[in-house]
């Protein structure tokens, strides 16, 4: 089969029977057609049909080796620096066609599972683990082009470092409650998988909070439709089918969820590992994942800050305010944040090398540091097209307004300096999607947490930067004894 079309994954997608609920009632019928999730499954579909593209298949999609299809690029282990960049060129079109908006494009988990599956040689020999299982299903997701969520998070009933859920019978925490002929049986909760139940499969990966939680340290992936697998949503941002009033929620919105594992069997073949502590932890420290993760991740993330300048810069010739130095001053900040994750990213390439596995990672350091810029400079990016729309962005009529009889009033009274009514009202009405809705305060929290508390980011960045060259320098330009 190989790289799969747009109506091919929503036709997959429609006959799984996956338990989904939403403002307390289970979803039935086609999942296409749910208000909630429509306008993101066409935009997925979409991004699905950009690998038929004549224009750009051969920028989508490689020949696999082993069947000779054409597949996913997004799936391809890198093993030369020209690899990488081709990597990072299909993910740019992927985010250009969302302006970066989708955190979990399919290439986001596709290059999950090509990094665990590049690493899995890490698990082999270990009790408990089972690396071939990580290879047969990365085999299967690229022949299929399945498509995938993820949970990494368990709830947060008590973040105080001490605590250890004592119950066993009924774990809040999702957990190996017991190890059959089949395969083990999860029991539990784990917090935020996006896209929850809109994609062929979901990929579980823990790391136990203390080395002892053998039983809360396991890895697989399952068909969302799995028995006693439910999905539960949050409350849902789509504003509506206006492409007009809502142009970006209407299209991107992506649901998060609580998945709830109530004695789902996982069968042995689709395990990773299980009840092996110092495996998980070191399997999620010293696999590729993070590196070509945020790899990934920064190429959406720079895509996101061209489109956020683009129509900073609209609103800025619209409402004619470009002489102002503190607009001029405001848009630099923009301009110096994207330049710097584009150093960020290169650099990353540039020093890329090959792990001990034959993979060409690019070097996590700058991909580190570009980890721990954006959380920052994103939210500042908001406030900057805010303060540019200022008033203009909470008095914003909608699309029936204009088809109605006001239409004169408005086309006489909201036009702007550059352009008519209507399309000053669309290029406003992005903005206040982009930065004010409720969809648009969710983007901001996504990108803020994306890869966890940043504090914990800035302090792995230090835990891990190479310093000791730097220290050695200053000790022998002041003449310091060297310590023994």
């Amino acid at each position: 089969m190989g790289a799969i079309n747009g109506t091919d994954f929503i036709k997959r997608l429609n006959q799984l029977d996956t338990e989904i609920w939403l403002d307390g009632k289970k979803i039935e019928g086609e999942i296409s057609k749910h208000p909630a999730f429509k306008g993101l499954l066409q935009t997925k579909a979409s991004l699905y049909d950009m690998q038929h593209d004549s224009e750009i298949k051969d920028e989508m999609t490689f020949h696999s080796p082993e069947t000779g299809e054409s597949v996913g690029l997004s799936f391809l282990k890198p093993k030369t620096k020209d690899d990488l960049i081709k990597r990072r060129k299909a993910s740019e079109h992927w985010a250009r066609q969302t302006g970066g908006l989708m955190g979990r494009s399919p290439d986001y988990l596709n290059t999950a599972m090509m990094s665990f599956a590049s690493s899995s040689p890490l698990l082999s020999g270990r009790v408990n683990c089972f690396p071939e299982n990580i290879q047969s299903l990365y085999d299967l997701a690229m022949k299929k082009d399945l498509s995938f969520t993820h949970t990494f998070v368990s709830p947060q009933v008590n973040r105080s470092e001490s605590y250890l859920e004592s119950s066993e019978e009924e774990p809040i925490v999702a957990r190996v409650i017991d190890r059959n002929e089949e395969g083990i049986v999860i029991k539990g909760a784990r917090l935020l998988a996006t896209q929850g139940g809109l994609t062929d499969e979901v990929l579980v990966i823990s790391t136990p909070k203390f080395l002892l939680d053998e039983d809360e340290a396991f890895a697989f992936s399952i068909p969302s439709d799995t028995l006693g697998l439910k999905f539960i949503c949050r409350e849902s941002f789509v504003g509506g089918d206006s492409l007009f009033d809502h142009p970006l929620s209407s299209r991107f919105e992506e649901m998060d969820t609580i998945l709830v594992f109530d004695n789902v069997l996982v069968p042995w073949n689709r395990v990773f590992y299980y009840d092996n502590a110092i495996a998980a932890a070191d399997f999620s420290f010293q696999s590729s994942f993070h590196s070509f993760t945020v790899h990934q991740v920064v190429t959406r993330q720079i895509v996101k800050t061209e489109f956020i300048l683009g129509l900073a810069e609209l609103l800025v010739q619209t409402i004619n305010v470009s002489e102002y130095q503190h607009i001029q001053e405001k848009l630099s900040e923009i301009i110096i944040g994207l330049e710097t994750m584009k150093a960020l990213l290169e650099k990353s390439e540039n020093d890329a090398a090959l792990d001990q596995w034959g993979a060409m990672r690019p070097n996590i350091v700058p991909l580190q540091v570009a980890n721990n810029i954006f959380p920052k400079i994103y939210p500042r990016f908001t406030e900057i097209i805010q303060l540019i729309g200022a008033s203009g962005l909470v008095s914003l009529p909608t699309e029936n307004a204009f088809n109605s009889s006001i239409r004169a009033d408005l086309n006489q009274y909201l036009q702007a300096a550059t352009k008519n009514a209507e399309d000053r009202v669309k290029i406003f009405r992005l903005a206040w999607d982009l930065t004010m809705s409720s969809f648009g305060t969710r983007q901001t929290q996504y990108e803020r947490y994306f890869f966890g508390d940043p504090i914990r980011l800035s302090g792995r960045l230090y835990n891990a930067y190479p310093l000791t060259d730097y220290v050695k320098e200053v000790s022998n330009f002041l003449d310091l004894e060297t310590e023994v």
